[in-house]
């Protein structure tokens, strides 16, 4: 008995300070260091949350660029069902599911080049990418371009704009964000 007292004390008091104390003070300083990033990182437009700037978006309209397929269940880019299809390199459904995006983004893009983007027909393991290559945004802008009734250039420039690079080039590469990018489409459209 005299062995099991301080034991069952100390799992109360590492279960008070792993278990209460330790998350309330890491969401505290979250909060309060990190607000946007702690809430979602949310973008908000006119009041309104537009999406998260960490979460891919279904655009199908042609005015808008596309993202990377999504394998999520139920609906794309569902963030409660994050994940990918699991189909392996070897699987006819995956060879299938490619083909048909193939031939639906080169119908949707017949001023682009034949050879479309991989990260356009692939979806990736989370199913909620929210950011492209430059090559593969830019194998796009002639169709959005002509959508809106914009110059390439303009479009060529807004993609430029929201590029992001990485803060050490060898340790990353530079990436657009789609909905930020779709958002300042829009933007410039009421302009």
């Amino acid at each position: 008995m005299t062995m099991l007292r301080p034991a069952i004390l100390l799992f109360i008091l590492l279960s008070l300070i792993t278990g209460g104390l330790y998350p309330l003070v890491t969401t505290a300083l979250g909060q309060w260091w990190f607000t946007d990033q702690a809430n979602g990182s949310l973008i908000m437009q006119d009041g309104e949350t537009r999406g998260s700037r960490l979460i891919g978006q279904n655009f199908t309209d042609a005015r808008y660029f596309q993202g990377r397929p999504s394998a999520t269940a139920e609906s794309p880019y569902n963030p409660m069902a994050s994940g990918g299809s699991n189909l392996a390199g070897s699987n006819p459904d995956l060879d299938h599911a490619i083909s048909e995006r193939i031939a639906a983004l080169r119908a949707a893009n017949p001023q682009a080049s034949r050879e479309v983007p991989v990260e356009l027909v692939t979806a990736s393991a989370s199913g909620l990418d929210y950011s492209l290559t430059p090559e593969s945004v830019a194998w796009q802008i002639p169709r959005v371009a002509a959508a809106r009734q914009l110059t390439t250039e303009q479009v060529s420039q807004l993609v430029a704009e929201h590029t992001q690079k990485p803060l050490v080039s060898f340790i990353g590469m530079p990436v657009v964000n789609i909905v930020e990018l779709n958002l300042a489409l829009d933007a410039l459209r009421k302009n």
